[in-house]
């Protein structure tokens, strides 16, 4: 059962979590977020950076309005 708290307008969604990712035609999945690094960035920011995120000090997190998300799982 799904029970959405008043209290919090809405869903905080993580990469380990079902909901994560969606499939807009059935076929592909699709993170709901993720990180985007320019090409200007240093190399030496890249490393750090991937070295966060491969020891889960940096992770990627998803909001969804309350809305948005009952709508998406009435919909499945």
């Amino acid at each position: 059962m799904i029970k959405i708290s008043t209290g919090r307008p809405h869903k905080t969604l993580r990469a380990k979590d079902t909901d994560f990712t969606f499939s807009p035609n059935g076929l592909t999945l699709v993170p709901r977020a993720s990180f985007e690094v320019s090409k200007e960035c240093p190399r030496e920011y890249k490393l750090i950076i991937a070295e966060c995120i491969g020891n889960g000090w940096l992770r990627s997190v998803a909001h969804m309005r309350d809305v948005e998300y009952t709508m998406e799982l009435l919909h499945k």
